[in-house]
């Protein structure tokens, strides 16, 4: 999951229900739901970023090669590699312990990885702080562009990604939102050596923000298991500054624990298969406790007491309400809403001097913050798959109210 280059597009608002439950489609596999820990901010979101842990055994076969073109590589010698610093070689000692790896094959990977001076940059919050704007934001990605690619993208594999929704109960639409948010349907894979950026987080994270190197090592750890499991050449897999790969633009523990060979080719592949990616993220998503046919936010206005506000909002984007008491501390929740048994939490999206969004955000809701724990890329997942799904019944002579 990267951090997207945005796009300062005009926006399109989508004009799809928000209260509709998407059809019904059939009890998901049971997965066993987990939390992910955040690592960014909402306004600029590190896609799918937190390691996850599944019950059920990876499916370890081999990825394609990238289809985009590596960085070249510098000498092991040159001042920008890695391969004269002690801290490197103990690195490597302690990761090939770790994975239970050969220290000399390790060594030999690692001495190859380079310093590269944009991604500290890049990880680093803006120098001017800027207020969020869930308007601002949403512009960038509800949008015609990327909505009429988004409909190509459906258009051409709506059979996997129809069996993708029968298989882990996941809507198409949230599928389809999910790709296009990350990468543009393929267009924004990054062009990183993961080795590169995974070295340079680990051993160079930048001093002046709350240190994530460990994060960055384990996933480290997990890149080496990956490319050794798979076959994979470690200094040619390419993805985003933080490490994140392919369409779906997983971290390297998700891609082992939770992507899936969905074309039957017998090899997982995130880079290459826009297939293997649409099953990746529904399993993503189910596993990550994702309810079939229940929606994923309602519309709501808030309490006018300042009071009863505070206490909705504690909790944050975790769902802890039932409509019930929502309501009675002065919430008012559209009918849809009112009918909803799952727990709802008051999610309240800033916009910059303006008053705040809010939606009334279900499970599911919460289920698209584990992909990236943030607010405002969930609800923006979420629209841009209603606009999308709008645009396609439109084109097909029909219109929708299904989310």
């Amino acid at each position: 999951m990267t951090l997207l280059t945005m796009l300062a597009l005009s926006g399109c608002g989508s004009t799809v229900s928000l209260d509709t439950p998407p059809a019904s489609a059939p009890t998901r596999q049971s997965m066993a739901a987990a939390t992910s820990p955040a690592i960014a901010s909402d306004v600029a979101p590190l896609a799918n970023a937190a390691a996850a842990t599944s019950t059920e055994a990876p499916q370890v076969r081999p990825m394609a090669a990238p289809s985009i073109e590596a960085q070249p590589l510098s000498r092991p010698d040159a001042p920008s590699g890695y391969a004269a610093r002690t801290d490197a070689e103990a690195l490597a000692t302690e990761l090939a312990e770790r994975q239970g790896l050969d220290r000399a094959w390790v060594w030999s990977v690692l001495s190859q990885a380079r310093f590269q001076d944009s991604v500290p940059r890049l990880m680093m919050p803006p120098p001017t702080p800027t207020a969020k704007n869930w308007a601002a934001y949403r512009s960038r990605f509800i949008e015609p562009r990327r909505i009429q690619a988004g409909v190509q993208f459906w258009r051409e594999h709506r059979d996997d990604l129809q069996r993708a929704e029968t298989t882990y109960g996941v809507p198409t639409h949230i599928i389809v939102g999910v790709i296009g948010v990350e990468t543009f349907y393929g267009r924004h894979m990054g062009r990183y050596r993961v080795l590169d950026a995974l070295m340079t987080l680990t051993l160079d994270f930048p001093k002046g923000r709350s240190d994530r190197s460990a994060f960055f090592k384990s996933e480290l750890g997990a890149f080496l298991l990956m490319c050794h499991e798979q076959g994979l050449s470690p200094t040619e897999v390419t993805g985003s500054f933080a490490g994140a790969m392919g369409w779906p633009q997983f971290m390297p523990s998700s891609a082992r624990a939770l992507a899936v060979d969905f074309d039957g080719d017998r090899r997982v592949d995130l880079i290459g298969s826009p297939t293997d990616a649409i099953g990746s993220v529904a399993r993503y998503l189910a596993h990550h406790g994702w309810q079939s046919g229940q929606a994923t936010y309602f519309r709501v206005t808030p309490p006018s007491d300042t009071t009863s506000l505070e206490k909705l909002l504690a909790p944050d984007i975790l769902p802890s309400f039932t409509a019930e008491e929502m309501q009675a501390r002065g919430a008012s929740l559209s009918a849809s809403g009112q009918a909803h048994t799952g727990p709802l939490a008051l999610v309240q999206l800033h916009n910059a001097g303006n008053a705040p969004t809010y939606v009334a955000g279900t499970a599911n809701f919460y289920a698209i913050t584990r992909y990236n724990q943030s607010s405002y890329y969930a609800l923006a997942v979420a629209q841009l798959g209603e606009a999308i799904s709008h645009e396609v019944r439109r084109q097909n002579g029909a219109t929708s109210s299904a989310r």
